[in-house]
């Protein structure tokens, strides 16, 4: 462990130290359980300056708010490291300490079952009775040259995050190899010149070139080559023909792939969605594994921050609600009461 966490055994693991692993972290501190949270650094949102749409925190950089988050659990007793988990399995359960209902080893013979052992990259490994995946997921960007280079900056994919800081200026599209015109109709709302390129996609339909023209937007047919800038800012979409169509921002659409090897090699169960795969879960964020939720863009790609922030704090509910009531039913089961009772 390093400065930040130093025991082994915890109530719960949150593995994920974004907004919504934070916010899960943040409630059961207050529940004053033992939790730990696995942080391995690679925050969606990085490259984007502000977050939007999170009231009361509008115009908040991703980075500060990660950085009061951690302020803000150390302050009841949660413990945060950074690190990669690289492995879960079921394990016995860590066994009752004085204070909370978690000690430092596991008190069940081997075999017991009910927790979970997570070995972490640099050798690591800590136990927990439950688990709280928030990982996210990785925005893979079409293979246009420029795209990556300027990403979260004039290159973007969400008129809900960006849009009014680009609003009226002049709107590229790259078109979504699914659903092609979604994200030209949606960015109009922003912008009176929008252009959609359809690059590789295919031909909207019929009910959508309708709504292309009812929206302004101009289609433009053939493969974009790439980007053209001046000054660092977006001047233009070359295509592959040579034209240059001058455009001040561009709108992508993204693969999105949820970091969920965690909750897959447990045996989560996973749904198809419009933008891939992703695990099932129940309203608090509970998977079909026992002892493990998930919440934030681990469960979707449209989970934006406050969206992420709001499921850490439900599934966190339903874990310290969980707990409880284990510990209650054991206790009858074994015909004890609570310590000083």
């Amino acid at each position: 462990m390093n400065a930040h966490s130093s025991r082994s055994a915890y109530d719960v693991v949150v593995v994920g130290g974004g907004a919504a692993g934070l916010s899960a972290a943040l409630v059961l501190g207050r529940a004053r359980r033992r939790t730990l949270v696995i942080d391995a650094g690679a925050p969606r949102n990085a490259p984007a300056a502000h977050m939007q749409g999170y009231l009361g925190l509008d115009g908040t950089s991703p980075a500060e708010l990660l950085a009061a988050g951690r302020r803000e659990i150390a302050g009841y007793g949660v413990e945060w490291t950074e690190g990669l988990v690289t492995a879960a399995r079921p394990a016995p359960e860590p066994g009752p300490g004085p204070e909370t209902g978690a000690g430092t080893e596991p008190a069940n013979g081997p075999g017991a079952g009910g927790g979970f052992a997570l070995d972490l990259a640099d050798g690591r490994r800590v136990h927990a009775r439950r688990l709280v995946v928030t990982t996210g997921l990785v925005d893979e960007l079409p293979d246009v040259a420029g795209v990556a280079e300027r990403w979260g900056r004039d290159v973007l994919h969400c008129p809900y995050c960006h849009g009014w800081e680009v609003r009226d200026r002049a709107f590229g599209v790259l078109a979504h190899p699914v659903l092609p015109a979604h994200q030209a109709l949606m960015v109009s709302q922003w912008s009176p010149d929008v252009t959609l390129f359809l690059h590789t996609a295919p031909e909207p339909s019929a009910e959508d070139r309708a709504r292309l023209a009812a929206a302004g937007v101009t289609v433009v047919t053939g493969e974009v080559a790439g980007l053209v800038t001046e000054d660092d800012r977006l001047t233009g979409v070359r295509m592959a023909d040579g034209r240059v169509v001058p455009r001040e921002v561009l709108f992508v659409g993204t693969r999105t792939v949820p970091r969920d090897g965690l909750l897959t090699a447990l045996g989560a169960e996973t749904r198809q969605t419009p933008q891939g795969r992703f695990v099932t879960v129940d309203e608090t964020g509970r998977t079909s594994v026992p002892g493990v939720w998930a919440a934030g863009n681990t469960i979707g790609a449209h989970e934006q921050v406050v969206n992420a922030a709001s499921g850490g704090y439900r599934a966190a509910v339903a874990v310290n609600g969980d707990l409880l009531m284990t510990d209650l039913d054991r206790r009858i089961a074994a015909g004890t009461s609570a310590p000083g009772a």
